[in-house]
């Protein structure tokens, strides 16, 4: 047995002279003390709502933008819950000048009777207590998103002050709260307009936690609200920005629910068929809902909802609605005669090419893997969800031969596209992506062999990318150049990118494979960082590898693996010794007027100009570059922008480029 080190063990004295005792003292001993001592005096109990306020993380996921629109969410969930109840059809949000955001309803109201359990108020419970609610099989919801009863009571802790208004059995009801604690009692009054019901929540975020900002998006808001409208037809979903002047008051209201939804995400894309497929079906207590429609393009664009929740990452409604899309559509393919006895069967992604189709189930007793309830874990939805899709898409096959020809010849031509992807994939995989054999020539990797460590720097152009060589750290940079713009992948299918010569260099120099075979844990880089020209080419370029990483690479992106370097675009040179870098041409002329006009200025077009040393000084040195890390907040806005900046039709991206132009005033230098 291994003995302890004497320098941080000292011998516990036997109580007596024992030889046992004596034959102890070399394997027991109490551990020197460093200056930190653990006692049971020290073992904390977090009573209520004080968890959520030391761990807000825990709760809301941050305590920036993202963590601080997360508490709209939690409120807005609950009247969505009250739409699915049946008792609620208008939900606003309103957000104030004074840094409120206010969230009504006219669901049936939050019970304030007294809880019997507690001898509290009910809401006073909701309010204060963590898993507490009506969602946990009461009979209160029959189908609900919230689950863990954390959601008012999170947003309770988390605020400096909370106002609550109930309007309920012909009576005000209000209550005051702040840092989750009460701070009135429950008061009630007759209402003078008698036969109102709902609740108003108003919450200020507490300036103790959201130390960052506490400014409320309009933009992030309204597209989760045009989203629920979507999801929930003839609900009425009301966002009112009392901070501008005059108010600006839009409302989301789709009669057309889901099958609108398809339309919208499908617009500018060449949809294959005039209408999109609807159906919606129940099922032992369980409600399927889908649309359906293809497009002219190449990508798949399907979203899954349970009880209004997007699951990112799928589960089993999904898996059910996949396995009947490909039967169904092989099945017709068959008896219509349009594959023959020998021709081999389309596969799933045959069939999804092409695809956009929205599956929305609310079911009674979801069960989601974790808090964040990204996939759905039922094992009776998959049989659901593929019983409504074998038996509503059949329908539509038959009684619309001419777009069910069209769906099932677009799937045949992409199984062909698919026999050659195999063979460009197997050219780009063939091998170990890990062994430096089969690295790209052009690739000056690094020596450092642990991929927590390393970056890859993607550098526009082989002068710059031999700048960049330069000026790397070899221990840990590595540097790809790429030989001028890589191929539009959104216009493309996968077996033309693959023959790509630079698009499979940058393959093979990250190793994680592409398609099927994907694996990010072989990823041979943690910071993925694309640097390109301060100027509408690089811009370009940017955007090339971003349209390719989002639609190929994608889980690259949600690990937070991808950057973009920030080069500078002016060097002012004030004296000998002092020299500036301006990454923008506002700043540029901040400190240029500081500086002085007679102060030397060197305009930068390429990383190409710059030395070895500039270039790591700026861009490359950790201590003090600029990096932006890509992150997205609105998957279904991504792919949106992505389709019209990038796709194959036309008159969508001109629209956006007359929406969005602005003049550009060239800087004399």
């Amino acid at each position: 047995m291994a003995q302890p080190d004497p320098d941080l063990w000292l011998p516990i004295e036997p109580e007596d002279d024992k030889p046992a005792a004596k034959a102890s003292r070399k394997l027991t001993g109490t551990r020197k003390s460093r200056g930190l001592g653990y006692s049971a005096d020290q073992i904390q109990v977090l009573e209520g709502l004080e968890p959520v306020r030391r761990r807000p993380g825990m709760y809301i996921g941050s305590t920036d933008t993202h963590g601080l629109h997360h508490l709209v969410n939690e409120i807005v969930d609950n009247s969505v819950d009250e739409v699915l109840a049946g008792g609620c059809t208008e939900v606003e949000v309103a957000l104030s000048p004074d840094g409120s955001c206010r969230v009504s309803d006219n669901g049936r109201g939050i019970p304030v009777g007294i809880h019997q359990a507690t001898g509290l108020p009910a809401l006073e419970v909701v309010m204060t207590r963590l898993h507490a609610g009506g969602k946990f099989g009461g009979g209160g919801y029959k189908v609900t998103g919230g689950l863990h009863g954390v959601g008012l009571s999170v947003v309770n802790a988390l605020s400096e002050r909370v106002e609550v208004v109930i309007y309920l059995d012909r009576h005000i009801y209000r209550q005051e709260y702040s840092r989750g604690a009460p701070v009135s009692e429950l008061r009630g009054e007759p209402d003078p307009k008698a036969g109102r019901r709902g609740t108003t929540i108003r919450f200020w975020p507490d300036p103790q936690v959201f130390t960052e900002s506490r400014e409320f998006s309009r933009e992030i808001i309204g597209t989760r609200l045009r989203e629920l409208a979507y999801l929930n037809k003839k609900v009425l979903f009301r966002l009112l920005d009392e901070r501008v002047e005059p108010n600006h008051e839009i409302n989301f209201y789709f009669e057309g629910g889901i099958e609108a939804f398809v339309t919208h995400l499908n617009r500018g894309k060449g949809a294959v068929q005039a209408r999109p497929m609807y159906a919606d079906r129940e099922i032992e207590g369980n409600l399927v809902e889908v649309a359906i429609q293809y497009n002219g393009g190449f990508a798949e664009h399907v979203l899954a909802y349970a009880n209004n929740i997007n699951t990112v990452e799928g589960g089993t409604h999904l898996t059910g609605f996949r396995t009947a899309l490909t039967a169904t559509l092989n099945r017709y393919a068959r008896r219509a005669g349009i594959l023959k006895e020998g021709d081999q069967n389309l596969t799933g992604d045959d069939v999804r090419e092409g695809l956009t189709a929205v599956l929305s189930v609310k079911l009674q007793e979801p069960q989601f893997e974790g808090q964040t309830k990204t996939k759905l874990g039922n094992s009776e939805m998959a049989g659901q969800v593929s019983a409504v899709i074998s038996e509503a898409l059949s329908q539509y096959l038959e009684e619309n031969p001419a777009d069910a020809k069209r769906i099932v010849e677009k799937s045949l031509t992409a199984a062909r596209a698919r026999a050659a992807s195999v063979r460009a994939r197997e050219l780009v995989q063939r091998k170990s992506l890990l062994e430096s054999a089969t690295l790209p020539g052009k690739l000056a990797d690094c020596s450092e062999r642990d991929p927590d460590l390393c970056e890859l720097f993607i550098v526009e152009g082989e002068s710059a990318g031999g700048t960049a060589k330069g000026g790397r750290d070899r221990r840990y940079q590595a540097i790809l150049p790429l030989r001028g713009k890589i191929l539009n992948v959104e216009k493309a299918r996968e077996d033309k990118i693959l023959q790509h010569e630079e698009i499979r260099n940058l393959i093979t120099a990250l190793g994680t494979g592409v398609g099927e075979k994907f694996d990010l844990g072989r990823l041979r880089y943690n910071r993925v960082v694309l640097m390109a020209d301060a100027d509408e080419d690089g811009s370009h370029i940017r955007t090339l590898l971003l349209t390719f990483f989002w639609r190929h690479l994608q889980p690259v992106i949600n690990e937070g693996h991808l950057f973009i370097a920030q080069p500078p675009l002016f060097r002012i040179a004030a004296s000998r010794n002092r020299v500036v870098w301006c990454y923008s041409e506002e700043e540029f002329r901040q400190r240029l007027s500081e500086l002085g006009e007679k102060s030397k200025v060197q305009r930068y077009k390429g990383l190409g100009e710059m030395t070895a040393d500039q270039l790591w000084d700026t861009t490359l040195d950790p201590e003090h570059r600029v990096l932006l890390k890509v992150e997205v907040e609105d998957a279904i806005r991504a792919d949106d922008i992505f389709d019209r900046l990038m796709g194959v039709a036309v008159e969508p991206r001109k629209r956006f480029i007359q929406a969005h132009a602005r003049t550009v005033r060239n800087i004399d230098v």
